[in-house]
């Protein structure tokens, strides 16, 4: 039940439920139960309810939602429909909603983690064990005593110490 909403949401997973296929859909304007004609938005993303009937459904069928007691009253053919839930499936329902918007939450923030991690990759082209010498280099040579050509390249901005 959702007072707030100007739409009647359908799940596309409720119609699998339902084992209706998308196709069987019908834009024109067909009678529910002989009665009255709904429209639902169909969507294709999870959601934690199967519908969700909002304020033209509630008009049109003059349903009564009470949230303190967990039901939905409406008129029907042979007297007073009443619809109800208890509290602790208002609850399960409440923890499903936080733990799949937390779902959502974890699930984005590492796609930007990912995203992140991608832009560091570093260059493929460079090898992992070469070595670029600093900017400012000096030769010393290995055996001050014997010069022969061999030497060693050390930064020329090395600290003394």
């Amino acid at each position: 039940m959702d007072r707030g909403s100007g739409l009647n949401i359908l799940y596309a997973n409720t119609l699998e439920l339902l084992e209706l296929d998308q196709s069987q859909l019908r834009g024109d304007a067909a009678p529910f139960h002989g009665i009255e004609v709904l429209t639902f938005e169909v969507v294709g993303f999870k959601g934690t309810y199967h519908t969700i009937l909002g304020r033209p459904c509630y008009a049109k069928f003059m349903v009564v939602p009470n949230y303190t007691y967990l039901k939905l009253k409406m008129s029907g053919p042979n007297g007073i429909i009443t619809i109800e839930s208890t509290y602790e499936h208002a609850y399960d329902c409440d923890i499903e909603c936080i733990e799949y918007a937390e779902s959502i939450i974890e699930a984005e923030t590492l796609i930007v983690n990912l995203d992140q991690l991608g832009s560091e990759v570093p260059d493929s082209k460079r090898h992992a064990g070469t070595f670029e010498p600093a900017e400012a280099v000096k030769l010393v040579p290995v055996d001050p005593i014997c010069p022969d050509d061999r030497a060693l390249r050390i930064s020329a901005t090395l600290d003394i110490k």
